[in-house]
């Protein structure tokens, strides 16, 4: 039986500063909130885009270095996986979400939130390889 694959990949902006925090059992976790947006023209020529909000989460290292290296408005590179999780709201109702569990982030180009300077790219984790690469050659970072 074959096995199945739950790859994710996202070229997006922050939409706010990375939320960094430290388990009980010391490990660093940092929460990304990226956005993506898509652009087309619909059948009578109108320009339409479409935002989708992603929840990231980053462990280790590199959630260290998403807390002090990236700022809103920072353009990013993600590759992980996807993940639900389960939890019950304010009102009592189940609810559940998912997110992006990264085995890498490529620090992209600066945003508007100044974001560590302009242009210049860096890694908070091994791993990214060609895809990255392409990616950040497609998005105008290094």
């Amino acid at each position: 039986m074959a096995s199945g694959v739950n790859k994710v990949i996202l070229v997006g902006n922050l939409g706010a500063d990375p939320e960094v925090r430290t388990t009980p059992s010391g490990q660093s976790v940092a929460n990304l909130r990226v956005a993506t947006t898509e652009y087309w023209n619909d059948k009578d020529g109108n320009k339409q885009e479409r935002t989708e909000w992603h929840n990231v989460v980053v462990w280790g290292r590199s959630a260290e270095h998403c807390g002090q290296y990236l700022s809103k408005g920072r353009q990013v590179y993600v590759e992980g996986r996807l993940q639900s999780r389960e939890y019950t709201d304010r009102d009592g109702n189940n609810r559940r979400v998912w997110d992006v569990v990264a085995n890498s982030v490529v620090f992209l180009q600066g945003g508007s939130g100044g974001g560590g300077g302009g242009g210049g790219g860096g890694r908070a984790a091994a791993g990214a390889g060609a895809a990255a690469s392409r990616a950040a050659a497609a998005a105008g970072g290094t």
